[in-house]
């Protein structure tokens, strides 16, 4: 089996990914008399650590796991936890622990341009936006409503009355109550969002120790990019992960397909999993492993007989409604049985779904990451363990594969000793430690984040199968 190079891979997704952005979301959803449509295609694209989510479906907050959609009306909230949120032209938003954040707004015009408002209450955040023209993205917190300009990264932090932001790169343009001012990056902006004084603006930037995360995330994304930046489309969106997680192949008698890592011909991608209700549009599929987005809400999965399941692109986006892909399948094993009645009162509304033992790749000891196969990349940090396609043929032929690794967090945090860091944001590094300016390191106390690295570690408080490492 061969690989296949990005622009090929690309080719004939373009068209599917275009398409995606403009399909229904749910079957009885339709566009409103002005042109404006509530169909959005937004997930929550990590879960580390205690994450909670109102999905608006009445029932309040609940247990998050990573690829749940988010649809308009939703509270995202983070306790010891962190949580990131990714929409269609892979921008994101990342949330420090002990925050909270809505979203008022989530349209689509009738032309595809979308408008998104998300609303700090508490806490901090970080928005990154992509280089995407038409679309509008707004920052609510207190009384403010800051448009913000596309390739812009900014920090927000909202505390009690004030607020301070942070413009990391890009150019911010305010409209205060007497005039109006343009604030170019490395420069804070703080408000009172109790009253109407003006924002005063400060000439730098104060470093937080989440700021390592998110210029990790950050470059996470940017680096895995490539392979949705060739389809010269502006909709790759979940690419990123696929390209990181797995391959396309050219699968001898059935074509080319996209399949993850450490997966063998016994793996099946509905082993496990789960179902969460959304008002409106019933049970939605959702998957466990972190790239499991766009090859469940689009194309279909096919049974290749002595390679296994593979993900083949085309078709429309189906959204909430994604069951009509669990019609593809045509190889052994039975889809997860859809639920029909909706979840009653006091009944959770996410039915997990284990139909064989879940399998987890996950650090056997602070200097060692074992990589199990048909775990498909679950328990795998993001970009921490650098390429993954030899990595996935050692588990193939042994079962595990081992790569030495040590961790890390910014002085700031490994240093503090009175325990007020809610969730210090260490990172898995493969390979060993660098030397100090003393000539030794200790990890857990490194103060940069060299070489490959992996977002914030800790335990994920997602229930059922969608629990990772």
């Amino acid at each position: 089996m061969a690989l296949f190079s990005a622009p090929i891979a690309t080719a004939g997704l373009a068209a599917l990914l275009l398409a995606t952005s403009l399909s229904a979301q749910t079957e009885d959803e339709s566009v409103s008399s002005n042109q404006v449509s509530k169909v959005r295609i937004v997930r929550l694209s990590e879960v580390r650590g205690a994450v909670l989510l109102d999905r608006n479906n009445g029932r309040g907050f609940e247990d998050a796991t990573a690829n749940l959609p988010i649809v308009e009306g939703s509270r995202l909230q983070t306790g010891t936890g962190v949580a990131e949120v990714e929409f269609e032209d892979n921008s994101t938003m990342r949330l420090a622990p002990n925050s909270v954040v809505e979203f008022p707004q989530l349209e689509r015009l009738q032309l595809g341009s979308t408008m998104t408002s998300v609303q700090l209450l508490k806490g901090m955040a970080y928005v990154s936006l992509l280089k995407t023209r038409g679309d509008e993205f707004r920052l609510l917190f207190g009384q403010q409503k800051l448009l913000l300009p596309p390739a812009s990264r900014i920090r927000l932090k909202v505390d009690g009355s004030e607020a301070q932001l942070a413009v990391l790169d890009g150019t911010l343009h305010l409209e205060g109550a007497s005039s109006a001012m343009d604030v170019p990056k490395k420069k804070t902006v703080t408000f009172n969002i109790a009253g109407q004084a003006e924002p005063k603006v400060a000439k730098d930037i104060a470093e937080d120790p989440y700021d390592t995360w998110d210029k990790e995330a950050t470059g996470y994304h940017a680096r895995t990019a490539a392979l949705g930046a060739v389809s010269n489309s502006p909709y790759s969106y979940g690419l990123n992960d696929m390209s990181y997680y797995g391959s396309f192949m050219n699968v001898g008698g059935c074509g080319s397909m996209w399949r993850p890592y450490f997966a063998s011909a016994a793996w099946d991608p509905y082993s496990n999993g789960s179902w969460a209700w959304y008002s409106g549009a019933g049970y939605s599929w959702v998957s466990p492993y972190p790239w499991g987005w766009t090859p469940y809400h689009s194309g279909t999965w096919s049974y290749c007989a002595g390679t296994g399941w593979g993900w083949l692109p085309g078709g429309s986006w189906y959204g909430l409604n994604n069951t009509i892909a669990l019609g593809a399948r045509n190889g052994p094993g039975n889809p997860p049985q859809r639920p029909v009645s909706p979840p009653r009162v006091g009944q959770p509304t996410m039915m997990a779904v284990n139909l064989r033992p879940l399998v987890h790749s996950e650090a056997a000891s602070p200097e060692s990451f074992v990589l199990r196969r048909d775990s498909a990349g679950l328990g795998v940090p993001r970009g921490g363990l650098g390429k993954l396609d030899k990595l996935s043929q050692q588990a193939a032929g042994r079962g595990t594969a081992s790569v030495p690794i040590y961790q890390s967090a910014p002085s700031a945090v490994a240093n503090n000793r009175n325990g007020s860091s809610p969730m210090a944001p260490t990172a898995i590094h493969r390979g060993s430690p660098p030397p100090s300016a003393t000539g030794t390191q200790t990890p857990g106390q490194s103060g940069s984040y060299g070489g490959r690295s992996a977002s914030p570690a800790g335990p994920s408080q997602a229930p059922g199968p969608s629990r990772s490492h």
